[in-house]
């Protein structure tokens, strides 16, 4: 059998090595994006950060892991929280963090994905547990800022920064939702009967003055005596109308007037 020429043993000695070669060197590029960073291990030890463009890792000598420095979403899974006035509840949130030093986000944890996930679990439980019910409702952005710096403080360590921790729902049984609506309705019946109170007490005091200046002025009282005798004109309903009369009016009267000094019956005048 005749073997050709170009597979020769002497030809195929001169072509692999090439070929070796430019399959290192196309296996040793590698393209760091702008938002990335390149961390390099030499021999199993820290070498250096490499910048975004295109870097060379020599493989078997060298190793690489891209981390990157976006701003990460990531959902906490619901959590069963036993609140302080013991209320469970069911919560998640949400967390927002950044790689802001790659070489310790490699090297001080081994996925600081997974590490930062079950932190904020941890902490969410923790943090909640100290309040009641009525504060995790209200207070809610309180509670986020609580959370946020305590998970920030603990993953500094890990060159991770935690933008901000929002949480999304707190799920209530429904015994605790009739609950929570009795608790509003008394709320709002107290409120009502207080203001009414208050409308009461404003509106005696007004009627209070009212008669004081009244009381020190014959004018004032005439004056209201026909005002009141105009709302009855304009009143269809009823045909009767009665007219007090001053006690001085009636003494101006003459000495056919009831004798009101005597207090002893009464005469009728003469018709």
């Amino acid at each position: 059998m005749i073997t050709p020429d170009f597979l020769t043993p002497n030809l195929m000695s001169y072509v692999i090595p090439p070929l070796l070669v430019v399959g290192l060197i196309a296996l040793s590029l590698k393209i760091v994006a702008e938002y990335e960073r390149l961390v390099v291990l030499f021999l199993g030890r820290f070498q250096a950060v490499k910048q975004p463009g295109l870097r060379i890792v020599v493989p078997g000598i060298q190793r690489a892991f891209r981390v990157d420095l976006r701003v990460i979403t990531m959902d906490i899974p619901p959590q069963d929280v036993i609140s302080h006035d013991n209320v469970t509840v069911r919560v998640n949130a949400v967390l927002y963090f950044r790689v802001v030093d790659p070489e310790k986000a490699i090297i001080q944890v081994e996925d600081y994905s997974t590490a930062i996930n079950q932190l904020a679990q941890t902490t969410l439980r923790s943090v909640l547990g100290q309040h009641d019910l009525d504060e995790m409702l209200a207070d809610r952005e309180k509670l986020n800022d609580n959370i946020q710096q305590i998970i920030d403080k603990r993953a500094d360590a890990w060159g991770i920064k935690v933008i901000n921790v929002e949480i999304k729902h707190i799920d209530l049984n429904d015994s605790m939702i009739r609950a929570i609506a009795r608790q509003a309705e008394a709320e709002r019946e107290r409120r009502a009967k207080i203001i009414h109170a208050e409308g009461e007490f404003q509106a005696a005091e007004k009627l209070l003055s009212a008669a004081n200046i009244i009381s020190q002025n014959s004018q004032a009282l005439h004056l209201r005596y026909l005002q009141t005798l105009n709302d009855i004109s304009t009143n269809k309903t009823s045909n009767t109308i009665v007219f007090p009369l001053p006690l001085e009016f009636i003494k101006s009267m003459g000495p056919k007037s009831l004798d009101l000094k005597d207090g002893a019956g009464q005469q009728e005048p003469a018709v």
